[in-house]
């Protein structure tokens, strides 16, 4: 008598499922290197997903908003010469492309010259602002001393925490800026430092400066912006307003830039640490697959006679194979789940305390980290419990399922 195939798959999980059970010790164990496992890999994973959303909000929300608009060539060729580059001072056609989902679009001018306190000298890299219109994108810039630029008279400038300290300036010193102005002049304001910032780049808060653009233009002789900074009211919806905003602006007059295309050192650290997790999943991998297939080879060994006397009875070795897989299916299964939900649990209280981390390479500030574990994260995690077992389940069952019947029956008599 034949048996349904869907009968048959039941029998064999209810069996497998029978035989996990009674080994009780082997079985704990083996579920212990699984959720371990896959512990391990969702707390370092989500300690890496907090980490690009951190940097990437705060790179977002520091220096470049969700798009750049600029004239086209811009960022490749036009740094040397920026006033070649002009956009207008209307942004209509940003606001009437992007509709509800934008939040702002800040003008910028691009600038750069000499800065003067008494006798101190240094170079610094400028940027004019709208302050009101650039106060969303700018929500992650810290000030470190002072006031931020809103809240100070028209004629204040706002350092970066590492250039003041070069130049020896605190909030309320008087400095000059002296540039060279875009048809080839020079020209020179006197401003007041309303205070200093910083961001997660500590290179860029040695060098930069931030100014009214109204002050920018009058140093440099000059109307209009080098760029336009729109910021969304999120971030995954970068790409589709990209698009839309390049259908609705001349390819000729203006090219629409993404902020992932800009942010460099973002950019090599996700690269950096996604190579560091594949490596940390390769190695859970190799140790679930060494626990799993030790712990089904024993019992392989332990229940010789009990295969012997199943296939003298007309088990055929296909079943004997079957068998021995669900049982590392349940195992991985159930190690999978119960990795899945006590990882969520870790993770939220090691968030809930917090992780002191001191300050990265090319960072001024340490930060308190914590632990973001996405959906896609847990299945990746859960998947890779379940398919290493899988894997590991397939030379114990086919070294069982190939043994010889009167050899089996004579194990251990």
């Amino acid at each position: 008598m034949h048996l349904p195939p869907v009968t048959l798959a039941r029998q064999s999980i209810a069996l497998a499922a029978r035989n996990v059970a009674r080994q009780r010790r082997r079985a704990l164990l083996a579920l212990a290197t699984l959720a371990g496992g896959v512990i391990a890999y969702l707390l370092a994973g989500g300690f890496i997903n907090w980490i690009y959303q951190d940097m990437r909000e705060s790179t977002i929300h520091s220096q470049l908003g969700h798009i750049q608009i600029t004239r086209p060539g811009y960022f490749r060729e036009g740094l040397g010469d920026p006033y070649a580059y002009l956009l207008p001072s209307d942004t209509a056609a940003v606001t009437e492309a992007v509709g509800e989902r934008l939040r702002t679009v800040a003008p910028r001018l691009a600038f750069s010259g000499l800065l003067s306190k008494d006798d101190a000298t240094v170079s610094f890299v400028g940027e004019g602002i709208d302050p009101e219109r650039e106060a969303p994108i700018t929500r992650a810039i810290i000030i470190a001393a002072g006031s931020d630029l809103p809240n100070s008279p028209p004629n204040s400038v706002l350092l970066g925490e590492g250039l003041a300290a070069n130049l020896g300036a605190v909030p309320g010193d008087s400095v000059v800026l002296l540039a060279t102005t875009a048809s080839g002049g020079a020209n020179a304001v006197e401003l007041t430092v309303s205070g200093t910032f910083a961001t997660v780049t500590k290179a860029y808060d040695d060098t930069a400066l931030r100014v009214p653009i109204d002050v920018a233009r009058k140093l440099m002789r000059v109307d209009g912006s080098t760029s336009w900074a729109v910021l969304l009211d999120r971030t995954a919806a970068t790409a589709e307003v990209a698009q839309s905003l390049r259908k609705a602006l001349p390819a000729a007059e203006f090219e629409v830039i993404p902020w992932s295309e800009l942010a460099d050192f973002y950019n090599k650290t996700v690269e950096l640490f996604s190579r560091q997790i594949g490596v940390v999943r390769i190695l859970i991998a190799l140790i679930v697959i060494l626990s799993i297939s030790n712990t089904l080879s024993m019992a392989v060994i332990e229940r010789t006679g009990e295969i012997g006397t199943s296939m003298a009875l007309g088990v055929r070795r296909r079943g004997v194979l079957t068998l021995f897989i669900f049982e590392g299916a349940l195992l991985g299964l159930a190690g999978g789940i119960i990795g899945v939900a006590l990882g969520y649990l870790c993770g939220e209280i090691v968030s809930l305390i917090g992780i002191p981390m001191p300050p990265p390479p090319g960072m001024a500030r340490g930060y308190i980290g914590a632990i973001s574990i996405s959906p896609a994260l847990a299945i990746d995690a859960f998947l890779l419990a379940f398919v290493t077992t899988l894997l590991a389940s397939v030379f114990p069952a086919w070294k069982a399922s190939r043994m010889n019947i009167v050899d089996a029956l004579r194990h251990q008599r």
